[in-house]
C-alpha cells in the first residue's frame, strides 16, 4: 500500500519564502561539491524526517550544503549526521547508525529531526526573519505530536526557535525562559515534555573538542532514560 501523503511535507518541499535562501540552495544545487558532482542535489526545503507524532522530537539548525541539501534528508551526508545518527542508533531510537542517503533503509523508532530553517543557509548562519518564516512548520509539528514526550534541541539557535513555537503551537510554556547550556533540562508548564539541549555537532564543535562523543551522548540517553519511566 502507499504511503499515505503528508501535507505538511509538501508544503515545506514547495516553500519559495526567503528568496535568499531559495537562491543560495539552487546555486549549491548547481555548482555542487567536487566530491559530489556526479549526484543530483535536491536544493529544496529539507523536511522533518521520522513518523509525525514521536515522543522524542530533535531540533538542529539547519540542512548542511552539501548534506540534507545535497540528499533531501536531514542530518544526512555529512559529519554532523554521522554524530546524530550514532547517538539515536546507540540508544535505540534508529535501525542504524549510518544516513548516507534517502532511501538508504534507515528507519526512525519514536523520534523525529527536524531542523529550525528548513533552507541551507549561507555561512550556516540563517537571519532572524528567516527563522521566523520558517516557524509556523515547526508549530505545526508540535500541534500534530500528541505523543511528545521529549525534545533535544541542538545548539542555542534551534533552542531559542522551539521556544517561541512552543507557546505559538498552544503549548502550556514555562514560568521563566529557560536558559541553554550543554546538558540543560527543564520540564515544560505542563510537565509532561522535557526541553534537552546539547551543543550543536557540528565539525566547529566536534573538531575542537568543544563536543566530545560522550557529552553528545549524554542527552540521548537522558531522552531514553525520561521515555522509559513516562
Amino acid at each position: 500500500m502507499m504511503a499515505q501523503a503528508d501535507p505538511l511535507v509538501e508544503r515545506i518541499v514547495a516553500c519559495e519564502t526567503c528568496e535568499r535562501l531559495r537562491s543560495h540552495c539552487r546555486e549549491i544545487a548547481r555548482v555542487k561539491r567536487r566530491a559530489y558532482r556526479e549526484e543530483e542535489y535536491w536544493g529544496r526545503p529539507v523536511p522533518p524526517f521520522g513518523p509525525r507524532s514521536p515522543r522524542l522530537l530533535v531540533v538542529g539548525l539547519a540542512p548542511g550544503a552539501h548534506g540534507a541539501n545535497r540528499t533531501g534528508r536531514v542530518f544526512t551526508g555529512d559529519s554532523s549526521g554521522d554524530w546524530l545518527y550514532r547517538a539515536l542508533h546507540a540508544h535505540g531510537f534508529a535501525n542504524r547508525a549510518e544516513s548516507v542517503r534517502a532511501g538508504d533503509g534507515l528507519a526512525l523508532r519514536d523520534a523525529t529531526v527536524t531542523c529550525a530553517v528548513r533552507c541551507a543557509p549561507p555561512g550556516n548562519r540563517p537571519r532572524p526573519s528567516e527563522r521566523d518564516a520558517c516557524l509556523p512548520y515547526l508549530v505545526e509539528e508540535i500541534r500534530r505530536a500528541r505523543r511528545l514526550r521529549v525534545v533535544l534541541a541542538l545548539g542555542r539557535f534551534a533552542f531559542d526557535a522551539f521556544l517561541r513555537a512552543w507557546p505559538a503551537a498552544g503549548r502550556v510554556s514555562w514560568e521563566e525562559r529557560p536558559a541553554f547550556a550543554h546538558g540543560a533540562e527543564t520540564r515544560a508548564g505542563d510537565g509532561r515534555v522535557t526541553l534537552l539541549a546539547s551543543y550543536h555537532p557540528s565539525r566547529q564543535n566536534t573538531q575542537t573538542g568543544r563536543l566530545t562523543e560522550a557529552m553528545f551522548d549524554a542527552p540521548f540517553a537522558r531522552a531514553r532514560a525520561l521515555l522509559e519511566d513516562s
